[in-house]
C-alpha cells in the first residue's frame, strides 16, 4: 500500500508540473501601452504631437490647375513665383497664346516651445508639371521654402519681405523676392521691424552678392502700413517701397508706392510706381478685386532705366466653390510706350488641404 500510494504521488507531481509548463507556454504577453496621435492646439489649427515627442506637426498643401492666355501666355512674366518654371530668375514665356500647367504643392511645419521662444522648422516643395517651358524640362521639383526660426530670428531659404503684394493679380511689386537669408523680426503686436541679410548670387549679374533688407510695419484697428528698404551691395543701389492697407465698406483697400535709385535685385522694373486695388468681398464666396498700376521710367538696360511708361489695369474673381476648392480668374488689359497693349491672364482651379 505505501509503495502504491508512493507511485500515485509521484504520477500526480509530474502531471502538476507538466501542467504548469504547458500553461506557461501559452500564456500571452501582457499587451504595450500605445500612444495614440494628439490633437497640438498650442500653435493653431492643424497641427499633432509627433509620437513620443513633445514636437507639433502640421502638414499642408494644394493641388493646382491653372490655364494662362495672352500674347506669348505672357501673363508668367509678372508672376514670378508661379512661373518661374527652371528656377534661374527670369520668367518664362510660352511660344503660344495659351498655356496650361499642373502644380502639387506640399508642405511641413513643425513647431515646439523652448525656453528662448517657439522652435520652428519649416519645408515646402513644388511638384510642377508643364511641357511648355524654356528650359526644355516637362516635370520637375522645386524646394520652395525651408528654414529654422527660434523666437524672432530665422535663417534658410524663404521668401523676403519684398514679396508681400497687393490682393488681386494686377500689382508687381518685386523683382527676386525669395532668397537664403538670415533675418531678425522683432515682433511687438502693432509694431514690428526687422533686418535681413540676403545672400544675392545666382540673382544678381554680379557673383557673389549680398543684399540688406528692412521693415517696420504698424497696424491700428483696420488699418497697417509697412515701410520697406532693400539695399544691393553689389550694384550699389537700392529700392523703398510703402505698402497702405485699410478696411474700407465690405472690402479692403491697398495702395503701394515705390522708388529706385537704378535697376537692383530688389526692383528693377521702373523707376518709380504706384498701385492701388480693392477687394470687394461680395459674398461670402465671391470676392471681386480691380487693380490698376503705373509704371514710370522703365527699365532701358541692366543699369539703367528710360524713358518709357506703362500702365496696367484688371480684375480678379475668387470663388469659393465648396471647402478646399476655389477658382481665381484674372484679366488683365496693359499698355506700355514703343510697345503694343495686350490682354492676358489666367484661370485656376486649387485645392487646398
Amino acid at each position: 500500500m505505501n509503495i502504491k500510494s508512493l507511485l500515485l504521488g509521484s504520477a500526480a507531481a509530474l502531471a502538476a508540473v507538466s501542467g504548469a509548463q504547458a500553461a506557461d507556454a501559452i500564456v500571452a504577453a501582457e499587451p504595450e501601452p500605445m500612444e495614440y496621435v494628439r490633437v497640438c492646439d498650442a500653435f493653431g489649427t492643424g497641427y499633432f504631437y509627433i509620437p513620443g515627442t513633445e514636437t507639433c506637426l502640421k502638414i499642408g498643401g494644394f493641388i493646382r490647375f491653372q490655364t494662362s492666355f495672352g500674347d506669348d501666355a505672357s501673363t508668367s512674366r509678372y508672376d514670378q513665383r508661379d512661373h518661374d518654371f527652371d528656377g534661374n530668375g527670369v520668367l518664362d514665356q510660352s511660344t503660344s497664346d495659351w498655356d496650361a500647367f499642373s502644380r502639387a504643392y506640399i508642405s511641413f511645419d513643425a513647431k515646439s516651445d523652448t525656453e528662448y521662444g517657439t522652435l520652428t522648422g519649416f519645408f515646402a516643395a513644388e511638384f510642377n508639371a508643364d511641357n511648355d517651358t524654356d528650359s526644355g524640362d516637362s516635370d520637375f521639383i522645386d524646394v520652395d521654402e525651408a528654414y529654422i526660426q527660434l523666437g524672432g530670428l530665422k535663417a534658410g531659404f524663404f521668401y523676403n519681405w519684398w514679396d508681400k503684394g497687393l490682393n488681386g493679380e494686377t500689382d508687381t511689386l518685386g523683382n527676386v523676392t525669395e532668397f537664403n537669408s538670415i533675418a531678425y523680426l522683432y515682433d511687438g503686436g502693432s509694431f514690428q521691424a526687422g533686418i535681413s541679410v540676403d545672400e544675392l548670387e545666382g540673382w544678381s549679374t554680379k557673383a557673389n552678392g549680398i543684399g540688406i533688407s528692412g521693415i517696420v510695419s504698424a497696424s491700428v484697428g483696420g488699418v497697417s502700413f509697412d515701410l520697406l528698404g532693400g539695399y544691393d551691395t553689389e550694384w550699389e543701389e537700392g529700392a523703398i517701397r510703402g505698402l497702405l492697407s485699410a478696411d474700407l465698406g465690405p472690402g479692403v483697400f491697398q495702395l503701394a508706392g515705390i522708388w529706385a535709385s537704378n535697376p537692383n535685385t530688389y526692383w528693377n522694373a521702373s523707376e518709380w510706381s504706384v498701385a492701388a486695388s480693392y477687394r470687394w468681398n461680395a459674398t461670402d464666396k465671391l470676392a471681386v478685386t480691380p487693380g490698376v498700376q503705373y509704371f514710370g521710367s522703365l527699365q532701358d538696360s541692366v543699369t539703367d532705366f528710360g524713358s518709357d511708361d506703362m500702365w496696367r489695369a484688371g480684375v480678379t474673381l475668387d470663388y469659393k466653390i465648396t471647402e478646399g476648392l476655389a477658382t481665381r480668374v484674372s484679366v488683365q488689359y496693359e499698355d506700355a510706350d514703343n510697345s503694343d497693349d495686350q490682354v492676358f491672364g489666367f484661370v485656376r482651379l486649387q485645392r487646398d488641404f
